[in-house]
């Protein structure tokens, strides 16, 4: 208990003198900085080679809290009650006096907001006088960070802290919803569209690419693990990693699996440490089987997808 404490209070330390560190989430490891500040705000960008153009999701511990920058709506509260605190965020309207950087929304007037569950990291905001802007603890378009390992191996020195949370549970980024106008999911992600169609009781469609970018995972290129990578293959070619969904007799040396009983929830997990597993081990080229597209299997075809675009 008293090294949790002092983990959050050296973090804190950190935050308040406007330095960003990275933190852990259930979905991904985030690199957070204070939401209100232009110069760590700045900082994450440089760090992270963002292009500017890339709305940051800001992370709030409570309601309370986000009422102060935007407004909600009956959609928002419906899913907010069933799904807060987890892996979904939101797209809302920004209100006019709100002390968000402008550089998060690039001076839009939406705001992607989230409630992250990792019980580490919401002590730390329930200890922080502002929200946290953290996308995710990665160079832009490469592999998003799942344990404390992957952000050192990716910003090794460059940042001051890591606020070691254990390796995240779902292991791919949050679902992002806009309710700014009639709810469209921008982003799948850890938690499935079913289940918010469920909850507000209507189809919700699928829009990825807009004429404005409101949030994070837009762009056609992303997830990359920076070699080429193939999907819906049946036979792989030589010296090609091949990943495989389920359990299959003849095993090689080039054999992967995401997860060897189809479990997709299991394969979203094992994603990225598997394709930073892969490049590791020095492949030069990467071949995925065909994944089932449902539930899960959903957004694991569009991080595979995206990533094939290198």
């Amino acid at each position: 208990m008293k090294s949790i404490q002092s983990n959050i209070k050296k973090a804190k330390k950190y935050l308040d003198k406007n330095h960003c560190i990275a933190v852990p989430t259930e979905t991904v490891y985030g690199l957070g900085g204070n939401a209100y500040s232009d110069i760590v705000i700045k900082k994450i960008f440089k760090l992270k080679k963002r292009p500017m153009n890339n709305p940051l999701i800001v992370h709030y511990h409570n309601i309370y809290q986000l009422r102060e920058d935007c407004y909600v709506n009956d959609n928002f509260l419906k899913l907010y009650e069933k799904f807060c605190p987890g892996p979904i965020t939101f797209v809302l309207k920004l209100k006019n006096y709100s002390k968000i950087s402008k550089l998060v929304t690039n001076k839009q007037k939406s705001l992607a907001v989230r409630f992250p569950k990792h019980p580490l990291f919401r002590k730390l905001l329930k200890n922080l006088k502002y929200p946290l802007a953290a996308p995710s603890a990665n160079i832009s378009t490469r592999l998003s960070s799942v344990q404390q390992s992957d952000v050192i191996e990716e910003f090794g020195s460059k940042i001051k802290y890591v606020l070691n949370g254990g390796k995240c549970k779902i292991g791919v980024e949050s679902t992002i919803v806009n309710l700014t106008t009639r709810p469209k999911i921008l982003r799948l992600g850890g938690l499935e569209i079913s289940r918010i169609e469920k909850v507000l009781k209507k189809k919700i469609p699928l829009v990825t690419r807009t004429k404005k970018i409101v949030s994070p995972g837009q762009f056609r290129l992303h997830y990359s693990p920076g070699i080429p990578l193939r999907t819906n293959v049946k036979i792989p070619k030589k010296n090609e990693a091949f990943i495989l969904i389920k359990k299959r007799k003849i095993i090689s040396k080039d054999h992967y699996y995401l997860s060897k009983k189809s479990n997709l929830k299991q394969a979203a997990k094992n994603l990225y440490s598997l394709l930073r597993k892969i490049k590791k081990n020095r492949y030069k080229m990467i071949a995925v089987e065909k994944i089932p597209n449902k539930g899960f299997g959903k957004t694991i075809n569009d991080r595979l997808n995206r990533a094939s675009k290198f």
